[in-house]
């Protein structure tokens, strides 16, 4: 709790916003929604300026409340029919050779927003035919057939983010459970390049880092992203320590050793940090 008041070590501090390609993404991606503004991402910056964004589909409003995310919750608005065009064409504007899709949960909805999803992806591969896709998907109720829909229409990588250790689960994830979140991994991974992501600092034991890594790579995640926890909000959970870069290094070589094929590790990074650069690797 006491780290918290702290100020943030220098190796959390980001540099100042600037630049012609930081001014256009700005531009374009800022009629959207981006999880990049949602989740106050401390990479904007860095990734705006080269071009690349996350896009946020399904609405701005998240039916879940889990307590780490600065996403508004509440009772979202119909979906925006509109919204697959949109997002196809910010896509070709960026001229982007990668594109990540997320969403906000939308447990109001039957098909939790997969067929939402499905029109987005094939709006997406219509107009930008040599674009790589990854998506970072919410469980959908862990229902196999609503994971299906988005996986038919064959995303390169699919993600699906494990946020945190078992036991913390419970007081980090809204309606979300640990053991489901790997079935998802597991369902996907049969049919897809399957990545997860993990954050740290909430009061998670070194021992819970690498169970976690077990779990998620027995489960067929292939690829792994770990960052540093930061509390977006005083409303949500405050922070339990700043990890230091040290150990985000040994945790990288201890994934690479047990068997993932690409992982990022580092204070700053997110879901979809480097994305394209991942992709590039195959």
């Amino acid at each position: 709790m006491a780290a918290q008041t702290k100020a943030k070590p220098s190796w959390l501090k980001t540099r100042m916003a600037g630049g012609r390609q930081y001014s256009e993404t700005k531009d374009i991606a800022g009629r959207l929604n981006t999880i990049c503004v949602a989740g106050k991402c401390p990479n904007r910056v860095e990734c705006w300026g080269r071009g690349t964004a996350t896009f946020l589909i399904c609405g701005q409003i998240c039916t879940r409340s889990c307590k780490f995310c600065n996403t508004p919750t509440g009772r979202p608005l119909p979906l925006d029919p509109d919204e697959p065009d949109m997002v196809a064409e910010s896509i070709r504007r960026m001229e982007l050779r990668h594109a990540v899709i997320t969403s906000v949960d939308r447990d109001d909805l039957k098909d939790g927003g997969a067929a939402h999803w499905v029109a987005v992806m094939r709006a997406i591969r219509r107009v930008n035919a040599s674009t790589t896709l990854e998506v970072l998907i919410p469980d959908f109720g862990g229902e196999p057939s609503l994971l299906d829909l988005v996986l038919d229409e064959s995303p390169d990588i699919v993600g699906h983010n494990l946020e945190t250790v078992r036991r913390l689960t419970p007081a980090v994830r809204s309606l979300a459970r640990y053991d489901r979140s790997l079935e998802v991994i597991r369902h996907c991974a049969r049919r897809a390049t399957t990545k997860t992501g993990i954050m740290v600092g909430l009061g998670e034991t070194e021992a819970e880092v690498m169970e976690l890594m077990d779990d998620a790579l027995r489960a067929g995640a292939s690829m792994l992203t770990i960052g540093q926890y930061l509390r977006p909000a005083p409303s949500l959970l405050p922070v339990s320590e700043y990890v230091a870069p040290g150990k985000f290094r040994d945790w990288k070589e201890a994934a690479l050793l047990k068997g993932y094929r690409h992982v990022e590790s580092g204070p700053l990074v997110r879901s979809s940090y480097h994305a394209a650069a991942i992709d590039a690797k195959g």
